[in-house]
C-alpha cells in the first residue's frame, strides 16, 4: 500500500497515541462493535448448559475479563495488530457437542458444572496444539501458498458469514430501529465525516443514539417488554445485579479431559486459525500496514493459543481475533494499537462489574443487527479490494474466487440442516464415499475407541460450518494446483507491499534484547 493510500484510510496509525480521553472513548467504541458476539456466545453456552440464572452474569463477565487480558497480550506480545480478542463462534459447535454428550450421559447433580469442566479441558488441550502450531512456525509457512486470489474470498466470507445472523434476519425484526442504527452510522461516517467528532466516533454515536431512542420508547410504553426493541435496564435491574463479580481462575472447578472432546475442539481451533489469518491480512490493509510476515503470523497464532489456554483456565469459551473491530477501523480510520489497549483495560475493569454487564446486555437486538451490517459489510469490501493485485481478466482467477465464495456460503448452509454431530454422523454414514470410512473408523478397536463416528462428524461439522474455512481451503487448493503465473495470481504486485520477517520484532527481541519497534 502506498503512503498516499494509507493517508486516505487511516486517521490514527498503529503507532499513534491520541489524547488519553479521546483514546478511552475510541477504545470503548472498538469494544462496542463486538459486545453482541461476546455476549451471544456465553448466553448460548449458558442456555445449553442449563446454568442457573444467578451464575450467568458472572459467566458473561468472565468472557469480558478474558477478552480484555487477551487483547492486551496480543497487542503487546503477539502480532501487535490493533485487533480486539473475544469469544470465537468457531468453537461454539464443538462446545455445544461436548455439552450435549456430557449432559446425556451424566444428567445428575450440577450437570452444567460437569459439562463446563469437560469443555474447559477440551479447550486447554486444543489450545496447546494451537500454541505449538503457531510458535513452531507451521502457520506462517502457509503464507507461501496464500495469494490475493485466496485471501480475497477468505476475508469476504468473514463478513458474509453473519448475513443471516438472528440479530438481522429474525422474523419479528424491528426494521425501524435497525434502520435507525445503520442510518446513524452511515450518516456520521460517510455524510458528516468532515466533522472530526463524527468521523472518529460514528459507531459509538450510532449505538448510543439508537439506544436512547429505544430507551425512551420503552419507558413511555411504545415498546412492550416482549418487543425486540425493548430496553430492560433501570433501578430494578441494578438492585438485582451484583455490583462486583468474583471472577477468578478455576472458579468452576478443575477442568477434565476427554480425548474425543479434544479432537472436536481442535477442529474448532483449526477453523479459528484460518479465520484469524484472514483477520490479520484485513487489519493490515485497513491500518495502512504491509501484509503480515510469516513471523508476525506465527506470533499472532501462538499468542491466540496461549490466551485460549488462559480462557480454559478461567472457564470461558475460548479467545480469538475479532473481525468486528476491524470493520470499525475501516469506518473510523482509527488503527491505533494504543487505543485498542486502552479499551481493553476499560473492558477488563468493566468485566468485574455486574452493572456494566447488565447495561451491555440491555442493548436491543435490532441495534446489534444494524451494527453488524455496517461492520461486516465493510469487511466484505476489504476482502474484495485485494483483487486489485490480480489479473481480473483471467478466467482462472474468476473461477477460483467464484467457487470459493459460493462454497463458503453453501456448505455452511447445508451443515445447518444437522442439529449436532450425531445427526451429521447419521447422514454421513449413509453417504457413498464417507459412510464406509466412518464405519471402518468406528469398528477399529484402537482408533474407534479414541475417535468414533461422532468425533469425526464433529470435526466435519465444525470445519464445514465455518464459511471462511471452507472458502479459504478451496481457494488455496485450487490456486496452488490450477496453472497460473505469479503475475496473474497477483503475487508479484502483492510482494512489493508485503512485510519481511526481519521487519517484525518479537516481544523477546524488544523487551529482552532491546531491539527497536517493528512499526
Amino acid at each position: 500500500m502506498t503512503d498516499r493510500e494509507s493517508e486516505r484510510l487511516v486517521t490514527y496509525g498503529i503507532e499513534d497515541k491520541p489524547p488519553i480521553v479521546t483514546s478511552l472513548f475510541l477504545g470503548i467504541q472498538h469494544y462496542l462493535t463486538m459486545v453482541g458476539a461476546n455476549i451471544a456466545v456465553p448466553l448460548i453456552l449458558a442456555g445449553a448448559l442449563g446454568m442457573p440464572a444467578e451464575i450467568i452474569p458472572r459467566f458473561v463477565g468472565t468472557f469480558f475479563v478474558v477478552s480484555g487480558l487477551a487483547t492486551l497480550a496480543q497487542t503487546t506480545f503477539g502480532n501487535r495488530y490493533p485487533i480486539v480478542q473475544g469469544a470465537p463462534f468457531s468453537l461454539l459447535a464443538p462446545a455445544l457437542a461436548v455439552i450435549a454428550v456430557v449432559q446425556a450421559t451424566d444428567p445428575a447433580g450440577e450437570a452444567w458444572r460437569v459439562a463446563l469442566l469437560q469443555l474447559q479441558g477440551a479447550i486447554i488441550v486444543a489450545a496447546i496444539v494451537e500454541v505449538l502450531v503457531g510458535y513452531l512456525g507451521f502457520v506462517g509457512r502457509l503464507k507461501r501458498y496464500l495469494s490475493p486470489v485466496v485471501i480475497a474470498p477468505t476475508i469476504a466470507l468473514i463478513g458474509l458469514s453473519l448475513f443471516n445472523a438472528p440479530d438481522i434476519t429474525t422474523a419479528n425484526q424491528d426494521w425501524w430501529l435497525l434502520g435507525l442504527t445503520l442510518g446513524l452510522i452511515i450518516a456520521f461516517s460517510q455524510y458528516l465525516d468532515t466533522n472530526r467528532l463524527f468521523k472518529l466516533f460514528p459507531v459509538l454515536l450510532g449505538i448510543v443514539g439508537a439506544y436512547l431512542v429505544a430507551f425512551v420508547l420503552s419507558t413511555v410504553g411504545f415498546y412492550a417488554p416482549d418487543a425486540p426493541g425493548y430496553v430492560d435496564f433501570g433501578l430494578t435491574t441494578i438492585r438485582e445485579t451484583p455490583a462486583v463479580l468474583p471472577i477468578v481462575p478455576l472458579q468452576w472447578g478443575i477442568p477434565e479431559i476427554t480425548a474425543a472432546f479434544v479432537i472436536g475442539m481442535t477442529a474448532g481451533v483449526a477453523a479459528s486459525i484460518i479465520e484469524s489469518l484472514g483477520d490479520y491480512y484485513a487489519v493490515a490493509r485497513l491500518s495502512g500496514a504491509a501484509a503480515p510476515s510469516e513471523r508476525r503470523i506465527n506470533h499472532g497464532i501462538g499468542m491466540e493459543g496461549l490466551m485460549n489456554i488462559f480462557s480454559g483456565i478461567m472457564g470461558s469459551g475460548g479467545s480469538t481475533s475479532y473481525s468486528e473491530n476491524i470493520g470499525a477501523i475501516g469506518l473510523t480510520g482509527v488503527a491505533s494499537r494504543y487505543v485498542v489497549q486502552i479499551g481493553a483495560v476499560a473492558m477488563l475493569i468493566f468485566g468485574f462489574s455486574g452493572w456494566f454487564g447488565a447495561l451491555i446486555g440491555s442493548i436491543p437486538s435490532p441495534i446489534i443487527g444494524g451494527l453488524y451490517i455496517a461492520m461486516f459489510g465493510q469487511i466484505v469490501s476489504v476482502g474484495l479490494a485485494n483483487l486489485k493485485y490480480v489479473d481480473l481478466d483471467s478466467q482462472r482467477n474468476l473461477f477460483i474466487v467464484g467457487i470459493a465464495l459460493f462454497a463458503g456460503l453453501a456448505i455452511p448452509a447445508y451443515m445447518n440442516n444437522f442439529e449436532g454431530p450425531e445427526a451429521l454422523a447419521a447422514g454421513l454414514t449413509d453417504a457413498a464415499v464417507i459412510g464406509p470410512l466412518l464405519v471402518a473408523i468406528d469398528s477399529t478397536p484402537v482408533i474407534g475407541a479414541v475417535l468414533g463416528v461422532n468425533a469425526v462428524a464433529t470435526t466435519v461439522l465444525v470445519i464445514g460450518s465455518t464459511g471462511m474455512a471452507v472458502g479459504g481451503l478451496i481457494a488455496m487448493i485450487l490456486d496452488n494446483t490450477v496453472e497460473g503465473t505469479a503475475e496473474e495470481r497477483g503475487l508479484i504486485a502483492w510482494e512489493k507491499t508485503a512485510e519481511q520477517n526481519v521487519d517484525f520484532v518479537s516481544a523477546y527481541d524488544r523487551f529482552v534484547r532491546g531491539s527497536k519497534s517493528d512499526d
